[in-house]
């Protein structure tokens, strides 16, 4: 089993290594050769070889499929030089001598495995000595005149080998040496039994001269060259290089925009750092109070507070904890970019995000805030610091009293 799976890789791996080329030479009408042959037959059993052999003619007619396999037609016929009769009573099929010069007839099919092509692989022609494994099955007839018997059939199955020297330049001729087995399956036998059985069988040893006729490509046998391309071949490859030319220019693009969003998430990340601490001020009011300002930036677009801001809110916070009488006055403002709606809403809800982390986070008491939107603010020259909410923090004179 070892072996047999060994063979059926190495087969697959030749198949394989050829995918990438094209047979040249390989049309119905190429590839047909025709061989003569002849030689001697004997019993396989209970005769001895050469002193009971008797003559035997044949001929085949092939169409080679692949560089591989080939399938073909074949008739032998037996000549009646020896009486291959045995010395025990008529209980074997030798024993009957027929007084015909042709007393046996093989028709049949065959296929043939090229076994040097398949362990080393074809190379564009043949080599000088290749080995066939050759196969086949057919009709038998014996031949006996009338006031002897019947004539009788059966059928019959073959293995045996092909051992050719392919001779000349163009190679053209293959002469070869055809040993194999035949064994009668059926009705020539006296139990009328269909079995491989070697008291049914004979031996052949057969030389063949085999002629191969031309082919398309100018050559007697099939040529190998890199795999031709179709137009529509071509549109397939050209139709998957567009394709992913345009995954990459996809690809691309996606890079390009993160790359833009990662460069302005630095830029804010550096304009955070560089940014001056918030100064608050403190001015006195006509009551000899104080009133102190603190600011809370905003991103475009966006009514949250950002980490990087919370000190401001927490710091009105703080002021106000430390002086119960004072209250706040939260005024958000939106920068000019988008339409009026959207500011006005943008400035309400920046108003309203920091009066809710008053009173929901720091809890003070939401009487003591008072929160409104403005709209557009014009505070500052940079448009984008206009995204703000003023907080104003008023303390009476007497708010320590």
């Amino acid at each position: 089993m070892k072996k047999l799976l060994l063979t059926l890789a190495l087969v697959l791996s030749v198949i394989a290594s050829q995918a990438q080329v094209t047979v040249q030479g390989s049309k119905f009408t190429d590839n047909w050769s025709i061989t003569l042959k002849g030689g001697m037959v004997s019993p396989y059993q209970h005769f001895r070889f050469f002193p009971n052999a008797r003559g035997i003619a044949g001929v085949e007619i092939r169409k080679q499929i692949t560089t591989y396999w080939g399938l073909g037609v074949e008739g032998e016929w037996t000549v009646n030089t020896s009486s291959w009769r045995h010395s025990e009573p008529l209980t074997h099929i030798w024993d009957r001598k027929s007084d015909n010069v042709f007393d046996h007839q093989l028709v049949g099919l065959f296929t043939t495995f090229n076994l040097t092509n398949l362990l080393l692989r074809y190379k564009g022609e043949p080599r000088f000595l290749d080995v066939e494994a050759h196969l086949g099955a057919g009709w038998a007839h014996a031949y006996y005149p009338s006031y002897q018997r019947e004539d009788q059939n059966s059928w019959y199955t073959k293995a045996g080998l092909n051992i050719g020297l392919n001779l000349g330049e163009s190679k053209a001729w293959t002469l070869a040496l055809k040993p194999a087995v035949v064994w009668y399956m059926g009705h020539l036998n006296p139990q009328n039994k269909s079995e491989f059985n070697a008291n049914y069988a004979m031996v052949e040893l057969e030389a063949g001269l085999t002629y191969h006729f031309k082919n398309s490509n100018g050559k007697h046998y099939m040529t190998l060259c890199p795999k031709k391309y179709t137009q529509e071949d071509l549109d397939e490859v050209n139709a998957r290089v567009n394709d992913l030319r345009n995954q990459l220019a996809q690809c691309n693009s996606a890079l390009d925009a993160a790359n833009a969003k990662n460069a302005k998430l630095q830029a804010d990340l550096d304009e955070c750092l560089n940014r001056k601490p918030d100064v608050v001020e403190v001015v006195k009011t006509q009551m000899g109070g104080e009133t102190l300002v603190n600011n809370v930036f905003f991103a475009q677009g966006k009514s949250n507070v950002s980490r990087d801001q919370m000190p401001n809110v927490e710091r009105v916070a703080i002021y106000m904890k430390n002086h119960p009488k004072a209250v706040v006055d939260i005024k958000g403002y939106a920068s000019p970019e988008g339409s009026k709606e959207i500011n006005e809403r943008l400035a309400n809800q920046r108003a309203a995000t920091v009066k809710d982390l008053l009173v929901k986070k720091y809890k003070i008491a939401s009487s003591r805030i008072t929160a409104q939107g403005l709209g557009v603010g014009d505070f500052f020259a940079e448009p984008d610091w206009n995204r703000v909410s003023v907080c104003t923090i008023e303390t009476p004179k007497d708010a320590d009293k």
